[in-house]
C-alpha cells in the first residue's frame, strides 16, 4: 500500500518566471525536490525554475523528465 502511495501523481501549480505552470509528478520525487529546497534554503518553486533555466539552456524541453532526472542524480550521489 505504501508503494502505491508514493508511485501516485500529484499535480502541483507555481509560477516559473511569472508564468503559471501546472507539474505533475510522482510523490516521491516530489519528496525528493521538497529535501533539495530545503537543502538550498528556498522555496520548491524556485528550485524548479532553475531546474526548468538548466533544461533550457541544455535544450531540454521535457520539464518533469528533467526534474526526475535530477532527482534520481541526486539520490544517486547521496547513496
Amino acid at each position: 500500500l505504501e508503494f502505491r502511495r508514493v508511485l501516485f501523481r500529484s499535480r502541483r501549480s507555481m509560477r516559473l518566471h511569472g508564468h503559471s505552470t501546472t507539474i505533475r509528478l510522482e510523490r516521491a520525487y516530489w519528496t525528493v525536490l521538497g529535501i533539495l529546497a530545503t537543502e538550498e534554503d528556498i522555496t520548491v518553486a524556485a528550485l524548479v525554475t532553475r531546474i526548468h533555466d538548466h533544461c533550457q539552456i541544455a535544450n531540454d524541453k521535457n520539464l518533469a523528465s528533467c526534474l526526475r532526472v535530477v532527482c534520481l542524480k541526486y539520490i544517486n550521489i547521496c547513496s
